[in-house]
């Protein structure tokens, strides 16, 4: 039994090498931040990363680093989950 249990929550974990489910309206609004960020910064060359987003208010910041610090109420969607969006 005790065996049964640990292998039953072991599927349940998310692979290192695949980002967790980003709710859909999330991933919109952090499009809009990233779109509206390039319309008023045009000047701005650099390969963004993604947008940090809070979850409850979906207000966010574009991001340059690979590796972004965020508050608790906060996730980070990267550049191709905005784009896989855009369509």
């Amino acid at each position: 039994m005790q065996a049964l249990r640990h292998q039953g929550n072991a599927n349940f974990n998310t692979p290192k090498n695949q980002p967790p489910l980003i709710d859909t309206a999330v991933i919109r609004a952090a499009g809009e931040i990233y779109y509206t960020y390039c319309e008023v910064h045009p000047e701005i060359i650099g390969q963004a990363s993604g947008v940090a987003i809070n979850r409850t208010t979906h207000r966010g910041k574009v991001i340059f680093t690979n590796n972004p610090v965020l508050l608790p109420q906060e996730c980070f969607v990267p550049m191709n989950q905005i784009e896989s969006q855009m369509y």
